[in-house]
């Protein structure tokens, strides 16, 4: 066996080994020790919400889910969203340039618009927030059956953080070796006496030393602060109301990645980022709206819900060129420019969710519509383009006289999105139940509404008992996608026709342990038709991609995960994917080609064990199998290769943590200290040949947060 493949095996042993482990008769109740309002069991939900847009149990639910709970978030002091979805081995990462991340699920990637937050679809452009949310929800392969636009890999929901009856006040400080820092304040509770009405608020204020330099030696920083405010009021007997504000301002330096030469090796220093010290980048995000639930009787309920989401963002680029690179004299090109982009979300929805018997069979029944309005504006002035000798910092120019106010605007680029849909969860008898769903889903851009498509979901759902469940289903998904926006593309401006998806998947899930812990699985295959694609172009020329449509793409592999209680004392989250990827058909490339950043095998696991009531030890491990850089025929350094020949190696990295609560009086104060890349292990993440992620190397955190 391979050295890489060894470590994978563990994770997988551990994961099999889970039911032998979780002997019922040996758990006991664990005394909980409560600390940022979490307690230290809860490492596993029994729903998720948006997987069926009602309170419905997992083990109801004909679709593979994760649902990554606060407390993991809380213990691995995750300050991204990146960080927080490494808990599972179905995403993969993507490229982090432009002070954002993207990720990929089942080896597709999720569209900048497959990102929701309590089930609003929102502008995921940036590094979004992850201190207001409560748990992260992984809906596996196609979802747009509910929501409309998705990718069909899968989507992400991020569920806030809701206001509590119970007064606190959580303050928490955490610092990491390269100097970065982060404050937090997370309060709640009832504002009146009879906690009709509540509040939740989070503050954050964080400032970020990266381990990437810039050429001239100066640091690549980045500042963030957060606000979150939410309102929650009972109205009588009869509903309830919520509406909430948050607001983000993100200034950070430019880090495009690393490149790659064409045999997969980083060129440079790996600390060198390629962009100049000047290029940075300033994004300011609202959001606010309201939701109202209307109790219908006993087993009816109408839910309304408006959101508003505002994305402002000032790059000013330095847009290092990759394929202008010269090895002979060290050189390459920026070309620098200043853009402002105004990206607005508007989305409305209305659900009635209930449930009936009709002559003994019992209906869980969604009826509901939804409405996206998207709208987006670009400014931009480009400015010369300058040689720079890479390690020299005597070549790196001054910053350009660029201003995008100096530019008239163009005309908006506006689109409407909505759709119906019906859902029924049948229950035939104790062991059978039934999901029969279909959404009619319009895009309109002006007078054209030329996408549009019924969208249907069905499943069948086996109960062996009332602990475990065996399920098929068959989804589909409809991504429109708008037109090319991209002046260096050959296409830019170009309107392009939806993406359409299929998949089949077959599934179990397993509770064990008087439901502490759960095992699933599942076996899936989507295929995908007229899909976008962007190549990149060799150096030269005024473009520098192109974009088409065209093909068929199939993902297909298989899943398992545990998570929850294994014993008394042992806590456990972990996942492993198999994929196999690949483009059937292409109007660029021979059949067979496997998509960036879509490992063969990849695998995650975050443990806890408890010693006592006071200290916890956290060991985690992250497996990604090899990868390809490059999907399309690339050019460097005057060289051509073709797709599938650059090459990212496998890698493993470990994690751990500790953790020490103590306790005076009310006041509850929790220390913890993280190790993330125990053993400095070297590694290329996610991205392309030309924007990849490289390993920081080991890194230390700590914390302490004080709770009244």
């Amino acid at each position: 066996m391979s050295a890489t493949l060894r470590p994978l095996a563990l994770i997988i042993s551990a994961l099999c080994a889970a039911p032998a482990l979780a002997d019922a008769s040996s758990l006991e109740e664990v005394e909980r020790i409560t600390v940022k309002g979490v307690s230290f069991d809860d490492y596993k939900n029994d729903s998720a919400r948006g997987a069926m847009r009602a309170d419905i149990p997992l083990l109801n639910t004909p679709q593979s889910v994760t649902v990554i709970p606060e407390i993991i978030i809380d213990e691995q002091l995750a300050t991204t969203l990146g960080e927080v979805l490494t808990n599972d081995a179905s995403i993969t990462g993507g490229t982090k340039f432009w002070n954002r991340e993207s990720f990929n699920s089942r080896g597709f990637k999720i569209s900048n618009d497959g990102y929701m937050r309590d089930g609003h679809q929102f502008w995921a452009y940036y590094v979004p927030p992850i201190e207001t949310s409560e748990q992260i929800e992984v809906l596996k392969g196609p979802s747009s059956m509910l929501y409309g636009k998705t990718a069909p890999g899968g989507l992400v929901n991020m569920v806030s953080k809701k206001p509590t009856h119970d007064r606190f006040v959580d303050v928490g400080f955490d610092f990491d070796d390269q100097g970065s820092t982060r404050y937090q304040i997370d309060t709640g509770g009832r504002i009146d006496e009879e906690g009709n009405f509540r509040y939740r608020a989070v503050g954050v204020k964080q400032d970020v030393t990266f381990w990437r330099q810039y050429g001239d030696g100066s640091d690549h920083e980045r500042d963030r602060w957060l606000g979150y405010l939410n309102l929650e009021a009972d109205i009588g007997d009869w509903g309830m109301v919520s509406v909430y504000y948050d607001k983000t301002n993100d200034e950070s330096g430019n880090d495009s990645g690393a490149w790659l030469d064409l045999d997969g090796n980083v060129v440079g220093d790996r600390r060198t980022a390629w962009d100049m010290p000047w290029a940075n980048f300033d994004n300011e995000v609202e959001n606010y709206g309201a939701d109202l639930t209307v109790y219908l009787g006993m087993d009816w309920q109408m839910k309304v819900g408006y959101n508003q989401n505002e994305f402002n963002r000032h790059r000013f680029d330095s847009s290092p060129r990759y394929n202008s690179y010269n090895s002979a004299d060290q050189t390459y090109t920026v070309s620098p420019f200043s853009r402002f982009d105004d990206w607005q979300y508007t989305s409305y929805y209305v659900d009635f969710t209930g449930e009936f018997s009709t002559g003994g069979i019992e209906h869980n029944m969604l009826i509901g519509a939804n409405r996206l309005e998207y709208y987006y504006l670009q400014r931009r002035q480009s400015g010369d383009t300058y040689t720079i000798t890479y390690g020299d910092a005597s070549s790196i120019p001054a910053r350009p006289d660029l201003d995008y106010n100096r530019v008239e605007a163009g005309d908006p680029t506006e689109w409407d999105y909505y759709g119906i849909y019906v859902q029924d969860l049948i229950t035939l008898n104790d062991q059978w139940q039934v999901l029969i769903g279909g959404r009619y889903d319009q895009q309109t851009k002006g007078d054209y509404d030329g996408n549009s498509a019924f969208l249907p979901r069905v499943g069948a759902i086996f109960h062996p008992n009332q602990d475990s469940s065996i399920y098929l289903s068959y989804s589909e998904s409809f991504t429109p996608q708008g037109s090319v926006n991209d002046e260096d593309d050959v296409n830019d401006g170009m309107e392009l026709d939806p993406e359409l998806a299929k998949s089949w998947e077959l599934g179990a899930k397993w509770e064990l342990s008087e439901g502490r812990l759960l095992l699933s699985g599942a076996l899936f295959n989507t295929e995908v038709t007229n899909f976008t694609f962007t190549e990149d172009l060799p150096g030269g020329g005024d473009n520098e991609s192109i974009t088409t449509q065209g093909g068929k793409q199939r993902h297909r592999g298989i899943e398992a995960a545990a998570q929850g209680q294994i014993s008394e004392n042992f806590f456990l989250m972990g996942s492993v994917m198999y994929l196999d990827a690949e483009y059937i058909e292409h109007p660029e490339y021979e059949p067979g080609i496997t998509p960036v950043d879509a490992p063969e095998w990849s695998a995650s696991i975050w443990s806890r064990y408890q010693f006592d009531n006071q200290l916890a030890l956290n060991l985690g491990a992250i497996y990604e199998g090899e990868r390809f850089a490059n999907d399309g025929n690339t050019t460097f350094d005057g060289e051509t290769v073709a797709a599938n020949t650059i090459v990212k190696d496998a890698y493993v990295r470990f994690d751990a943590g500790a953790s020490y609560p103590l306790k005076w009086g009310n006041t509850e104060i929790d220390l913890r200290a993280n190790i993330e890349n125990l053993f400095d292990t070297d590694y290329l993440g996610g991205g392309t040949n030309s924007n990849v992620t490289v390993s920081e190397g080991r890194k230390f955190r700590m914390s302490v947060t004080v709770g009244f």
